[in-house]
């Protein structure tokens, strides 16, 4: 389950893990500017309407979030204050069995 409408949620810097490294090298050249598109509009401090930017009710420690990239794709991250560590970069079913 999933909590939708994370306002406040301020991200200022990213990190990359390995694994996100390796998913988003899997990535389509198309798909991989959906994604930096994405995480631009993330990055705005008013976010664009219809961001399906969530936070995973069932993760608490660490809190994990994810935005959709299309209707098939997300992206999973930890967020820490203003600090984002991206961890996960792929299809709906990958990212919800291992965020």
């Amino acid at each position: 389950m999933t909590i939708t409408g994370t306002g406040g949620v301020v991200i200022t810097h990213w990190r990359k893990s390995k694994r996100f490294h390796k998913d988003y090298d899997k990535l389509g050249i198309d798909m991989r500017d959906l994604v930096d598109a994405k995480l631009q509009d993330l990055s705005r401090p008013v976010r664009p309407p219809g961001l399906a930017f969530e936070k995973l009710k069932s993760y608490t420690a660490p809190e994990i979030y994810t935005v959709h990239v299309t209707g098939n794709y997300k992206i999973s991250m930890e967020i820490n204050g203003g600090n984002a560590f991206l961890r996960r970069v792929g299809n709906h079913d990958e990212i919800d069995r291992a965020p």
